[in-house]
């Protein structure tokens, strides 16, 4: 095996990202975990960061009167790397941070292709109310294990994934989110048509939609009619339901 030729860093949460006018106390957390790679021990880059930034900007100004603050992740190395898990590993150290800052607040983890993969694996620590998952990427492997599910039982769970994504199957996430939903009725995933990995043809409507659900599953606002008819739909509907054009709109965001 390859010898690294630095030690690894250690995982750290960016700086906290919060609106202008918002209470001092934090009531919630949004903890956004940044795509990665498969298998990689090369450090993070930086721009896998800063894309987070526009969506952690978008949650806490949705939710400036209940007190959200998020932090953006920054890995240990960018790979997932097998059975070691790298990213879902500091998903869980930045939750147990979170708690040790912060004390008793709700919790979302929030990640998007790898990030998402990490969000769901690590979704089961006490301390989550919810996860969101954009574009998640799942093994394809045929021989590969699949991903636990029963452990999200009590969290809020979101799926979103773009119809045309080449970087990460849509079809193995909607696989996913029918055995999550077999074992946690409050689980949906949204459908963005003709949109890919990066979901940045339709972006509003999902920072949209990603924030009516933050709001919803972490301060108990109504969700929108779109994502409560889709938690309370059974599969396949619950499951592939389309992002309308406009969606932020029709929410005034």
């Amino acid at each position: 095996m390859a010898q690294r030729a630095l030690p690894l860093p250690a995982a750290r949460l960016g700086r906290a990202v919060r609106t202008a006018g918002a209470p001092t106390e934090v009531s919630g957390v949004v903890v956004l975990l940044p795509d990665g790679e498969p298998h990689s021990y090369r450090r993070p880059s930086a721009v896998s960061y800063v894309r987070q930034l526009p969506l952690a900007r978008a949650l806490t100004r949705a939710a400036r009167d209940d007190g959200l603050t998020a932090h953006v992740v920054h890995y240990r190395c960018r790979g997932w790397n097998t059975t070691e898990a790298r990213l879902a590993a500091d998903a869980e150290w930045a939750v147990e941070e979170v708690v040790r800052r912060y004390g008793d607040v709700s919790v979302c983890l929030a990640g998007h292709g790898m990030g998402g993969r990490a969000a769901l694996r690590a979704g089961g620590h006490p301390a989550v109310g919810a996860v969101l998952a954009l574009a998640p990427w799942l093994p394809a492997e045929p021989d590969a294990e699949p991903e636990p599910v029963k452990h999200l039982l009590g969290r809020q769970v979101l799926l979103v994934h773009g119809t045309t994504d080449a970087g990460a199957d849509p079809e193995l996430s909607f696989r996913l989110a029918e055995r999550a939903k077999k074992s946690n009725r409050d689980t949906c995933r949204f459908e963005v048509h003709s949109d890919g990995h990066g979901l940045r043809q339709h972006h509003s409507e999902v920072a949209a939609l990603a924030a009516d659900f933050v709001r919803g599953a972490l301060f108990g606002h109504a969700y929108a009619r779109p994502v409560a008819d889709a938690l309370a739909a059974p599969p396949p509907l619950g499951l592939r339901m389309p992002l309308a054009a406009g969606f932020g709109k029709s929410l005034g965001h």
